[in-house]
């Protein structure tokens, strides 16, 4: 431990640092604001905000960890919750249809970005960069320039709702005991190959701090309305996600092609077709967030999605997502997510100048590059 320096340290507890540098930020806005930022209707009001950066973080975090990247994120959630607004308003398509025409477009339009760059060979940089102009244009063209609204009830519900305290209740039991359920399998997983098993009273810390959070975030969003419906997709995915990449073929692929992409092609895996996929679930999660968008507001704005694209790469690297792929979590995705919001979500209510909060984002960003840089470097 001795010679354990700080950015050492640093890389060994990341998850505990952003953890930390998020309640130094919610204790100095609450501070700012005399509590108004931590009432439960301005946490609400942020989850619900964040969730949309969280969803395209979600896909962002697996196309950087395979040493790509995707601009037009932004732009192409702006195009589909556009598309979505049209669908209803003008074409009166039935929810479930949207839902399903809208998720469609996405997964094909991420297909095809997936296809430029891992079959056409065209860096990742320039079709993200192309696709953010292209999209853009498109949304422009398909709803006239102008507002598309007012949007039915049933989609506003999707981005609006609330569920009911008594449902919130039941969901924070079911988190818990899967957490004891994940505890003790993992426990018997190393007792079975002969590891070395942690001491019960580490688990039952671990498990009582879990209980905690998920106490105080049931209590805090049933004070307001109840749980968001936006707050319970994003749950979703992030066990969807987690699961995925830490437990599936798919998942550790994904890692071993932004670790060294040729030893992985030369060990016999279609890295091609893994890229594809992940563009592919990029543009998936870009259809989700544009339709919670447009819910969220009740209306498809060609404007929606601006800057969309630098939210979410910033939150996978504020959470740990390595810009030279190969390493990162989604649960590091969302907590830089969360950071990202909450600073939104503060500077808004202090009326901070639009450019001050453009200025302090973007030295956030530099940051979190210097700790990944110098974190690197650290290990060696």
């Amino acid at each position: 431990m001795k010679n354990l320096n700080i950015k050492q340290l640093f890389t060994q507890y990341k998850m505990l640092a952003l953890l930390i540098a998020i309640a130094l930020i919610w204790a100095f806005f609450s501070w700012k604001t005399e509590g108004g930022f931590i009432t439960p209707r301005n946490l609400s009001n942020l989850m619900r905000q964040m969730s949309i950066t969280g969803i395209v973080a979600c896909g962002m975090a697996l196309v950087i960890i395979a040493g790509e990247i995707d601009l037009s994120v932004g732009s192409l959630l702006g195009l589909l919750g556009g598309v979505a607004a049209v669908l209803d308003v003008t074409h009166h398509l039935p929810l479930p249809l949207n839902l399903m025409v809208v998720l469609i477009f996405g997964l094909l339009i991420g297909l095809f970005n997936g296809y430029l760059t891992a079959y056409m060979k065209i860096p990742s940089f320039i079709v993200g960069l192309g696709g953010m102009l292209a999209y853009r244009g498109i949304v422009l063209g398909v709803t006239g320039g102008t507002t598309v609204a007012p949007v039915s009830a049933d989609m506003v519900y999707l981005g609006q709702g609330y569920l009911s305290a008594t449902t919130g209740i039941l969901l924070g039991i079911a988190l818990f005991a899967l957490a004891v359920f994940l505890t003790w399998q993992q426990r018997n997983k190393r007792a079975q190959h002969g590891l070395e098993v942690a001491p019960l009273s580490r688990d039952g810390i671990k498990l009582s701090a879990i209980a905690a959070v998920l106490l105080a975030f049931v209590i805090t969003f049933n004070s307001y309305e109840g749980i968001p419906l936006p707050v319970l997709l994003l749950l979703v995915l992030l066990g969807i996600f987690s699961y995925m990449t830490t437990q599936t073929v798919f998942g550790r692929r994904i890692y071993a092609v932004g670790s060294n992409m040729e030893a992985t092609r030369l060990s016999g895996i279609n890295v091609n077709a893994i890229k594809l996929w992940i563009f592919g679930i990029m543009g998936l999660m870009c259809a989700l967030a544009g339709l919670i968008n447009t819910a969220r507001l009740a209306a498809g704005s060609p404007s929606a999605g601006t800057s969309g694209e630098l939210d979410a790469i910033a939150a996978c690297f504020i959470g740990g997502t390595s810009m030279r792929g190969g390493s990162g979590t989604v649960y590091g995705a969302l907590i830089g997510a969360l950071v990202m919001a909450s600073l939104d979500n503060g500077m808004s209510m202090l009326d901070v100048d639009t450019y001050w909060q453009m200025i302090v984002k973007g030295c956030i960003l530099t940051l979190a590059v210097w700790v990944d840089v110098s974190t690197r470097s650290a290990k060696r």
